[in-house]
């Protein structure tokens, strides 16, 4: 099993706009590659960065489901966010195995 996480940094000024937006039109929409088995949405509390900090986490079963998404799936959802928020957020993705 692995996790995919997005830490997102957004503008204060949108990030209630953002986290809506996620919740009700881009989790589902990834979700609805068949890639990923479940997500997690989180904000972070004691960020040290200016603006709002959240991490989407989603889980896939095999390492072929993720590369599966990133090459037909993400770039296309990706820019999506991008064209939604342009120069209002910047994005870290990390990809982890679970150990247990």
């Amino acid at each position: 099993m692995l996790l995919y996480n997005v830490t997102v940094i957004i503008e204060d000024a949108v990030a209630d706009e953002w986290l809506q937006w996620m919740k009700e039109i881009h989790v589902p929409e990834v979700l609805a590659t068949e890639k990923f088995v479940s997500n997690r949405l989180l904000k972070v509390v004691d960020s040290p960065n200016e603006g709002t900090t959240f991490c989407s986490q989603y889980i896939a079963e095999t390492l072929e489901d993720y590369e599966d998404y990133q090459a037909n799936f993400a770039p296309a959802l990706q820019a999506k966010v991008q064209a939604k928020f342009e120069n209002r957020f910047v994005a870290f993705r990390s990809l982890m195995e679970f150990i247990d």
